[in-house]
């Protein structure tokens, strides 16, 4: 089993900042992608960045410029700064990891985990 956990969200205003992160424990074994997805209400839940094993770079367009993906792989523990927050930033932050670790006969599963959200609100 592999779990997250995640902290870092909060209420800041408007022009601030916020640093998030997640860190993932258990059977991790090897870990391909870990990441940020956000939901706000009555939105569909959005890719907000995520950066692979090769620390290659996704970010949504709203994000680029304002936010930094970075990873721990030692520590399986992906941050994300987020600076020049803006109201409609407001959202559930879920972070992910996609990864695989083996059975007892050494056969590869592959899975992706889901945290359990962190709520990040900005103020106008």
């Amino acid at each position: 089993q592999v779990q997250l956990v995640e902290s870092g969200g909060g209420l800041v205003q408007a022009g601030g900042s916020l640093r998030l992160s997640c860190a993932a424990s258990g059977s991790v074994f090897r870990v391909n992608a870990m990441g940020w997805y956000r939901q706000a209400p009555g939105q569909q839940r959005e890719l907000v960045a995520n950066i692979t094993s090769g620390d290659s770079t996704t970010y949504a367009e709203s994000a680029k410029g304002r936010f930094t993906i970075s990873r721990d792989s030692a520590k399986n523990t992906v941050y994300l700064e987020m600076n020049s927050l803006k109201p409609e930033d407001t959202a559930v932050y879920y972070c992910f990891v996609d990864g695989q670790h083996v059975d007892y006969y050494g056969i590869p599963i592959e899975y992706l985990k889901w945290g359990q959200g962190t709520q990040v609100t900005v103020s106008s």
